[in-house]
């Protein structure tokens, strides 16, 4: 019976090892959520594209200690972001590559126009990936942000849907791993 308990132990011992590699911190994300309500007629101020309907508008600032992917210490990141559930396959958005660096700044804003009801069952998924001329890109990072999500995630996502029309800017940890997702390029 001790030996089978022996046994036991051990792979859970192994197992939540396992648990911590695949969870692997790979840098830190800065980015920046604003949800914008649907403008009203009487707004004196000019609307950034698309606002008349709402939205909500990622910011990809920087990223800072970024995994090196590359043989010569750096990487070439780009960042990707897509609201998910996507159906129609039109979520998707992409920064520019900045070449041999760990510490990228892309300061690049995309927006999704969404109403307020729908975005509270989204998810949004950043990703972070090493561009390779003639291969497949590797995958540096991710994090996911939404209702679902858990910790720094989760209050960035609350404190953006909170706080409509204000600019809400947080680090994240990117880890080797989306949590409920698999990464694919």
């Amino acid at each position: 019976m001790s030996s089978a308990l022996r046994g036991i132990s051990l792979y859970l011992r192994e197992w939540e090892s396992e648990q911590q590699r695949s969870m692997e911190e790979r840098g830190r994300l800065l980015l920046c959520l604003q949800f914008l309500p649907p403008a009203s007629g009487g707004d004196a101020e000019p609307q950034p594209r698309d606002r008349g309907k709402g939205g909500l508008s990622v910011g990809v600032k920087r990223c800072a200690h970024l995994a090196a992917m590359d043989v010569n210490g750096f990487s070439d990141p780009y960042v990707k972001t897509y609201l998910k559930p996507d159906l129609q396959k039109k979520s998707k958005h992409k920064t520019s590559v900045i070449k041999k660096t760990l510490n990228p700044e892309f300061n690049e804003e995309f927006f999704y126009e969404i109403s307020f009801s729908d975005l509270t069952s989204k998810t949004l998924e950043v990703t972070v990936w090493d561009y390779d001329l003639g291969k497949s890109n590797d995958f540096i990072g991710g994090v996911s942000l939404g209702c679902h999500s858990q910790g720094e995630s989760l209050q960035h996502w609350v404190d953006c849907l909170k706080n409509m029309g204000t600019k809400v800017e947080r680090w994240h940890t990117l880890t080797n791993q989306l949590p409920g997702s698999t990464a694919q390029d």
